[in-house]
């Protein structure tokens, strides 16, 4: 429903309805339209996790390790838009301490972090300008996401050889993404 039909269209009677149960089914599973949508948002962070660690296999720089999640991310939003929307606006809405999944515990917070940590431990960096880095990552890749579909910048991923490419190219000309 999702997929097919977009965020608004997502409703406990349209889930029954493509389930092929009665309307009230879902209510066996859900209280409201709210707990799902978190469900279905929860199940969107896990599978970012899930293709952000994927992207790192085989990565051993820190440089390239960092540029897979970031490309991992935005090509995660290109190819899942409707839950890559789901997942943010429930994130707007709700605390996610309240469900117990600390922000830090999330896909792309945890994996970045991950990483920034590593750096400070070789180069004395100060936990809070890990934190701060790590934020200033995920905006970045975040950003570049909601963008990435402007037709602006077709002729650019063109040149440089397709949307991933477009999309490491601009992570990588963020300073606090290079492993210095």
């Amino acid at each position: 429903v999702l997929e097919r039909d977009g965020p608004s269209a997502l409703s406990l009677r349209a889930v029954a309805r493509e389930a092929g149960v009665s309307p009230a089914a879902p209510y066996h599973h859900f209280k409201d339209k709210e707990e799902l949508i978190n469900a279905v948002a929860k199940r969107g962070f896990e599978m970012l996790a899930e293709t952000m660690n994927k992207a790192v296999e085989g990565k051993t720089t820190y440089r390239e390790r960092i540029l897979a999640i970031g490309v991992a991310y935005v090509c995660f939003a290109r190819d899942h838009p409707a839950m890559y929307h789901i997942m943010y606006d429930a994130d707007r809405r709700r605390d996610f301490r309240s469900n117990g999944v600390a922000r830090s515990q999330s896909s792309a917070y945890m994996l970045a972090r991950e990483l920034r940590e590593r750096q400070a431990e070789e180069h004395g960096i100060a936990p809070l300008d890990v934190e701060l880095a790590t934020i200033a990552g995920w905006c970045a890749a975040h950003g570049l996401a909601e963008m990435a579909q402007a037709r602006e910048f077709d002729d650019l991923k063109k040149q440089l050889g397709g949307d991933e490419a477009f999309f490491a190219a601009v992570l990588d000309h963020l300073g606090m993404l290079r492993g210095n």
